[in-house]
Formats: C-alpha cells, structure tokens, sequence
C-alpha cells in the first residue's frame, strides 16, 4: 500500500487498472458507497445501476487496498474548484480522507472501467467501447476542422470510428484532466488524432492554458483509451497495473521514449 504511493511519489509515474463490473448490482458493493453515490445507482436504470456502483466500488477498493490503507468504505470523495468558473460542485474529483496527495481519474463506458492514480498533479483518463458506435452526426460537434477533414478522408467505416474515438477519448482525458469537463467548445481542441502513441496537445479554453501529454493505453480489443497529464520533465511511466498481478504492473509506455513517435493518417487501413 504504502510502497505503491512511495514509488509513484519518487518516480511521477501513473498507474492505471482497468476491468469490467456485472450487471446486476451486488451487496458487497453497495454496502461501500456513500450516500451520494448511491443517491446516484438508485437515479439509474438496470444495467447502469450496477455499473455505477461495481466500477466506484472497485475505486474504493483498489485505493484502499493499494494506496491509501484503511477500509475502503472510510474513504471520503470530494472536488476540487472548477478552475473556469469557481465552484466547488464540479471540479476534478479528490479524496478528502485520508489527507493524500494521490490524484485519480475514473471513467466508464458501459460495464468497462478505467482507473488512472498518480502522486505528478492533474491527470485525465477515458475509456470508450465503440464496437456499434457511427461518428456521423457527433463528428461535427466534437472535431475541429482539420480533424473534420481528416475523418471524412478515411474510406472504411472502421477506420472512421477508430479515427473518431482517438480523437473523442483524448479531448475528454484532457478536459478531465484540466477539470472542466466536455462543458466547453470541443471543436476549439485539437488532439492531433492523425499522431499514434504519445502527442502534446494545446489547451487554449477555460481553465489553465497550457501543453498537456496524451497517451493511448491498450485496454484490449474493442476498447479505445486515452490518459492526459501536464508535460513537463517529471512525467514518468505508465504502468498497467493488472487486478491478479497487483505488485508490479506492465510499463506500458515511457514519455521519452513515445514523444518522438509521428504517424501519418491513414488512408484505407486501420488507424491504430
């Protein structure tokens, strides 16, 4: 537990679990949640009931169990201020208690999860499954222009959805990360979805401006993920860390070693 925060702590690195929740609700997991999370299962309909409350009960868990000590139902979630507009009701999440200096980011996409834990500052993951999704009538929305024409370019219907789930994951890490959220123009974002591996990205809307480094994180097949985190020197290796393997986790990817990777967009084959 306590080695765990030490090493992300010495090396600014970033942990990241990931699973999938059932889809009926348990007791052992209701009994961990707070009574606003379960304000929030009970505003819910079957089976986004239980993947609400099996994915917040697995943070608790997970958070407890490797890096913070204590029952996880002890645990005490709150938000920081929304650096756009100063209020205190929707910022990034944080833990309250116990005092820590750990930031996490936690996103759902049905039954699946995802789980980013560092000691570096803001970070912001995303998770989608977009096996049925079709980008046509959301592209206009999200994309910005040169990423608009880019996604038009690719011929297959694959690719275009892979190109169009790159570019939405990304923008949402970042937003998370800065601690907004999707509330602002996501057109005005470019995340370079053209670019595989690690790109850096520039945020120019509401809250602190400045250049933030996105990474893909395999999650396995039909998942697309994204985490984001200020770039700078201290950014250190993602490490995937693995529910039956806990101790060591896989280092997915090193900033250094990524930044310099560039990919130009496909035409015709896959984009990942």
């Amino acid at each position: 537990m306590n080695d765990s925060r030490g090493r992300l702590a010495a090396t600014g690195a970033v942990h990241v679990w990931h699973g999938r929740v059932p889809d009926e609700c348990t007791p052992d997991d209701l009994a961990l949640l707070d009574d606003e999370e379960l304000r929030l299962v009970r505003g819910r309909r079957p089976p986004l009931q239980a993947h609400y409350a099996g994915a917040h009960a697995v943070l608790r868990r997970l958070l407890a169990d490797h890096y913070l000590g204590g029952p996880p139902g002890a645990i005490r979630f709150g938000r920081h201020i929304c650096p756009a507009c100063g209020d205190r009701t929707h910022g990034r999440p944080r833990i309250v208690r116990p005092a820590t200096s750990l930031e996490f980011s936690l996103s759902r996409s049905g039954p699946h999860w995802a789980l980013a834990v560092t000691a570096g500052g803001n970070i912001g993951v995303d998770i989608e499954s977009g096996h049925d999704f079709a980008p046509e009538g959301v592209s206009e929305l999200a994309l910005s222009d040169l990423e608009l024409a880019r996604l038009r370019a690719l011929e297959h219907e694959d690719d275009r959805r892979q190109f169009f789930l790159r570019s939405w994951t990304r923008k949402e890490a970042v937003l998370k990360a800065v601690g907004i959220g999707i509330v602002t123009d996501l057109r005005a974002l470019d995340v370079l979805p053209a670019e595989a591996g690690a790109v850096v990205v520039e945020h120019t809307g509401p809250g602190p401006r400045g250049r933030w480094l996105v990474e893909e994180v395999d999650l396995g097949p039909g998942l697309v993920a994204a985490l984001a985190r200020k770039a700078g020197r201290g950014s250190g290796p993602v490490v995937l860390r693995g529910l039956a393997d806990a101790r060591e986790g896989t280092v997915v990817a090193r900033p250094s070693a990524l930044s310099s990777k560039r990919r130009a967009a496909p035409t015709s084959s896959a984009v990942r």
